[in-house]
């Protein structure tokens, strides 16, 4: 039977807060381009947000090719690694409206998962996952606080 939740431990991440204590965090986002081929887009915990453990809401920078593959197939695959195991995400998404109103624009999206599956090894020990380092923390981390708000406002 699928699992149709995203576990506890990715649900707290992707909360949308504690945003400076997450920062370092990075995911894989995962699509297919017109070609067949796999696309991936590294994002952050600043432009993804779980309103439960059944939805997300997602924003993209527009034009992407991952924006356009979305926009196209409706579907992706989120991968982090996270606490010691590799959590597998399969979404459906929808495009919602534009914010003409948006401080930082993006193209949003809000995602049902269709399928969630925790990854680990009983031979081995995940230590760490992607991890970014910001360049100027301070101005990032509030850019997502104000890109997350706009990502669930309602138009």
């Amino acid at each position: 039977m699928k699992n149709v939740e995203m576990s506890n431990i990715v649900y707290e991440l992707l909360n949308g807060q504690d945003l400076m204590q997450k920062q370092h965090e990075a995911m894989m986002l995962l699509t297919v381009g017109e070609d067949g081929w796999p696309h991936t887009a590294m994002i952050s915990v600043g432009e993804i947000i779980a309103i439960n453990r059944k939805e997300l809401r997602i924003g993209l920078w527009p034009n992407t090719s991952t924006t356009t593959n979305i926009i196209r197939t409706s579907k992706a695959t989120l991968v982090l690694i996270y606490k010691g195991k590799a959590h597998y995400i399969q979404i459906s998404l929808k495009r919602l409206e534009e914010l003409p109103t948006a401080r930082y624009p993006r193209e949003r999206f809000s995602a049902k998962v269709v399928s969630s599956r925790e990854d680990v090894a009983k031979y081995a020990d995940i230590t760490s996952g992607i991890k970014i380092e910001l360049k100027n923390d301070k101005e990032v981390v509030e850019r997502w606080h104000k890109t997350l708000k706009d990502i669930l406002r309602d138009g």
